[in-house]
């Protein structure tokens, strides 16, 4: 299990700070898996609609593995970093880390995921980035 201190996790961007609640357990009382997803999906579209300057869609969970269980009560961390950009795609990658009580800094690694989005206009068509459509301006 990856145990670490926030300092060393500065090639991401801490994008969600939670802590799940007894509505939030599975049968087993653990968080449930789908809880985590949406966190995972909710924490990924930040930085895709900042690159996007606008509304985005996620179109694909491309990976998804869960390392450790979380529990009602722990501090949940997402980070978040764009690994790729397409004409009108954002690919991201959210890492996981659950602290446990007693709060005391130490991160453990519990899951993490690649997303691709893509940015969309206000009909939920596709559209190009604006990156893209700025460097389309000048030629």
């Amino acid at each position: 299990m990856e145990t670490l201190k926030p300092e060393h996790i500065n090639y991401k961007e801490l994008i969600l700070k939670i802590m799940p609640m007894p509505a939030d357990a599975n049968v087993n009382g653990d968080v449930f898996g789908g809880w985590i997803m949406s966190q995972i999906d909710l924490a990924a579209s930040v930085p895709a609609t900042k690159v996007a300057s606008g509304r985005v869609a996620t179109v694909a969970i491309n990976s998804m593995q869960f390392i450790s269980a979380i529990k009602i009560g722990d501090l949940v961390n997402i980070f978040a970093r764009i690994i790729k950009t397409g004409r009108t795609s954002i690919t991201v990658s959210v890492t996981v880390y659950t602290e446990k009580r007693p709060f005391q800094n130490n991160l453990i690694k519990a899951a993490e995921a690649v997303l691709t989005f893509v940015a969309t206009d206000n009909n939920g068509k596709s559209r190009i980035l604006p990156s893209l459509e700025n460097k389309n301006d000048t030629n």
